[in-house]
C-alpha cells in the first residue's frame, strides 16, 4: 500500500505527475479490496478439486504477483479512462497533459502493457496514446478537493457487453422481455448468460436502465465504480440488484465459464429518465480482474490527500 504523499507548499508539475504515475501503478498491479475479498468468497464456496476453484486459484495467485512486483494483472491494458470532479477554476486541461504523459511513461516502465491500436492501419501506438485514448469523463463541484478514479476496462469483457431496446425477443431464453421490471431482469439475465466464460467471469456487473443509446451505455459503466458491498438508496433497485446476482450465481456458467456458483461479483444497476418511444437496458460487463483505484488531490498543490477503494465498504461521494 502507498504512502500518502506529503503536501508541498506550491503546486508543480512534477507533483501532479508523481501523484497520477502512482494511480495508474497502483491501478495496473494491486486490485481493490472489495473485489478481492469477493472473489475470496468465491473460493470459499467453490467445490475442493473443481475446474471453478482451481481457476479461482490461479487468479488469486496472479493477483499476489502483480501487486508485489507492480506488474500488470491483465495482458490487457484495456481502455484507459479517468473520472474526474474537481473545484470549479481547477484545469483540467494540465491535468489531461499531465496524465497523457504519466500514460506514456507507465507504458515504457512496463505498468502498462501496449494496447493501443490505430483503428484505421492496424498499428500500435507503442505508447497507449492515441485519439480517444486515455479518456477523461470531468464533472465540476463545490468540494475543495479533486477526486480522480481510473478504470482500466479490458477488451475482453468489453466485447460481451449488450444493450436491448425494450420490447424485445430473447429466444435463448423463450421469453419475450417487456417494458416492466421483469422485462429488465431477463435481458440482464441474458446479458450475464450470453457472455458466458468469453468475458472472463466472474464478472462485475453495471446497468442503466433508460437513458438514450450514448448515455445508457455511459451511466451503465459508471454504475461500476461502485464497492461490491454498497446498497442502491433506491430501494426498488436495490432489490432488482440482489435478485440478479443471485440468479446469476444459479446459471452454471461460473468462473473462466467452467462451471461453478461464482458467475457475477456483483450486479449495480442506475436508472436515467427515457423518451416514451424508447426503453433502452444498457449492460457494462468487467471481469475479474476489474481493475479501478481512485485519489484525492488537493487542489492547490496537486498532491495525494488520500487513496480511494482501500476499503470494501466504501461508498461514493454525492456528487458521483
Amino acid at each position: 500500500m502507498s504512502e500518502i504523499a506529503a503536501s508541498p507548499a506550491t503546486s508543480t508539475p512534477s507533483t501532479l505527475h508523481a501523484s497520477l504515475l502512482d494511480l495508474v501503478r497502483r491501478t495496473s498491479s494491486d486490485l481493490p479490496a472489495d473485489i478481492r475479498i469477493s472473489l475470496q468468497k468465491g473460493r470459499e464456496k467453490e467445490d475442493r478439486g473443481s475446474r471453478a476453484l482451481l481457476a479461482l486459484d490461479t487468479i488469486d495467485c496472479n493477483i499476489g504477483i502483480a501487486a508485489e512486483e507492480s506488474a500488470p494483472i491483465c495482458q490487457d491494458t484495456g481502455m484507459i479512462k479517468f473520472y474526474v470532479h474537481h473545484p470549479v477554476g481547477y484545469d483540467t486541461l494540465a491535468l489531461e497533459d499531465a496524465a497523457k504523459a504519466v500514460v506514456a511513461e507507465a507504458t515504457a516502465i512496463g505498468y502498462l502493457r501496449q494496447n493501443s491500436v490505430d483503428s484505421i492501419t492496424g498499428k500500435n501506438t507503442g505508447n497507449n496514446l492515441g485519439p480517444g485514448t486515455p479518456l477523461f469523463h470531468y464533472q465540476a463541484w463545490r468540494k475543495n478537493q479533486v477526486d480522480i478514479r481510473l478504470m482500466l476496462k479490458g477488451g475482453g469483457c468489453e466485447n460481451v457487453g449488450a444493450q436491448y431496446s425494450l420490447p424485445m425477443d430473447l429466444p435463448e431464453l423463450g421469453k419475450k422481455a417487456g417494458r416492466d421490471l421483469e422485462g429488465v431482469k431477463l435481458a440482464i439475465l441474458h446479458a450475464i448468460w450470453k457472455a458466458q466464460g468469453k468475458g472472463c467471469a466472474p464478472g462485475y456487473i453495471g446497468v442503466c436502465v433508460g437513458g438514450d443509446r450514448a448515455s445508457g451505455l455511459e451511466v451503465a459503466k459508471e454504475q461500476l465504480l461502485r464497492v461490491v458491498g454498497d446498497t442502491n438508496p433506491d430501494d426498488t433497485l436495490s432489490v432488482l440488484e440482489q435478485e440478479c446476482a443471485r440468479i446469476a450465481n444459479g446459471l452454471g456458467v461460473g468462473p473462466m465459464g467452467f462451471g461453478g456458483d461464482t458467475t457475477v461479483l456483483g450486479v449495480k444497476i442506475a436508472s436515467r429518465n427515457r423518451l416514451p418511444a424508447s426503453f433502452f437496458v444498457s449492460v457494462s460487463y468487467a471481469c475479474w480482474a476489474h481493475r479501478r483505484r481512485g485519489v484525492t488531490l488537493d487542489p492547490a498543490t496537486n498532491a495525494i490527500t488520500g487513496w480511494l477503494y482501500e476499503t470494501a465498504d466504501e461508498t461514493l461521494p454525492e456528487g458521483h
